[in-house]
């Protein structure tokens, strides 16, 4: 058994594809199938049924996943901490960002990360927050900007950078704009624009009219929050936000913070206990940009 077969077969895993597979880990698709067929031979079972619809992990697959992801993260580790020693950080680091998001001091940390340190190789997803936790859990991201309804997502470590009210933001002309207080109840009397179940700024919305029995009639999603505003200044609905994502622009969108919606939502750094020298890198970075 070989590091380089279970790194193959975690990405057809991940991938659930050989061709996608193959491509991830730059070798063609027949190499990929041959180490695969290889590994299942030194294991004496198959790892994953291959049909016509797709290929998915067998029980035996299934339970050889968690190690082997965990076998390549080892290796990983014993790489850069040595890099550390001789003060030369190597591998990979890979960064989650909920979408939509663009956090200027994220992109300046990235930015003095690799300068101080090209020989990381960097990738960025973007996802919904859920998503992006969950691939932090199975170390699939090392590291990942997302919206919370709590300070400290279970199980993670984090850094709260930004805490907001709910807000609604509707044009000038509507009536909520002309209401000197705005409650939850008169919320959801209209229409509403939301960003989509999954993210932060969702949860603590939903949270927050469940605890007072309100159904709100969400008839508009959208991942971004300039288009939830956007939205919401061509008075299709009005738009549930946190302070910033509002922007500044008066003229088209007038903010109104909810009163009776008191709890925060955050946007938060979230990494794994225990991160990789990498990580604790980029957080050096990032600890003084968010500042």
């Amino acid at each position: 058994m070989e590091l380089r077969q279970l790194e193959y077969f975690v990405a057809v895993a991940e991938e659930r594809n050989f061709t996608r597979a193959a491509e991830r880990v730059h070798i063609s698709q027949s190499g990929v199938s041959a180490q695969i067929r290889q590994l299942e031979r030194d294991l004496g079972t198959e790892l994953f049924d291959r049909s016509a619809r797709g290929v998915t992990l067998t029980a035996a697959g299934e339970a050889a996943l968690t190690h082997a992801r965990a076998a390549l993260a080892a290796a990983e580790a014993i790489g850069q901490a040595v890099g550390e020693v001789a003060e030369v950080l190597r591998g990979r680091l890979t960064v989650g960002m909920v979408t939509g998001c663009t956090l200027t001091p994220l992109f300046d940390a990235l930015a003095a990360f690799h300068r101080t340190h090209p020989g990381v190789e960097l990738s960025l997803v973007e996802g919904h927050s859920l998503q992006l936790l969950d691939a932090v859990r199975s170390g699939t991201v090392d590291v990942a900007l997302v919206g919370t309804a709590t300070a400290s997502p279970e199980g993670l470590e984090a850094l709260p950078v930004v805490a907001e009210r709910l807000v609604v933001a509707v044009p000038p002309s509507h009536p909520l704009a002309r209401r000197k207080r705005v409650t939850l109840r008169g919320v959801c009397e209209h229409p509403l624009v939301c960003m989509p179940p999954g993210t932060g700024l969702r949860a603590v919305f939903d949270r927050a009219c469940a605890a007072r029995n309100l159904r709100p009639s969400v008839t508009l999603q959208a991942s971004a929050p300039e288009a939830v505003a956007d939205l919401a200044a061509r008075g299709l609905a009005v738009a549930v936000l946190s302070a910033s994502t509002v922007g500044t622009d008066g003229e088209r969108l007038v903010a109104r913070t909810i009163d009776d919606a008191e709890d925060l939502a955050y946007l938060t750094l979230a990494w794994r206990p225990s991160p990789s020298p990498a990580t604790r890198t980029l957080l050096h970075h990032a600890r003084p940009a968010f500042a």
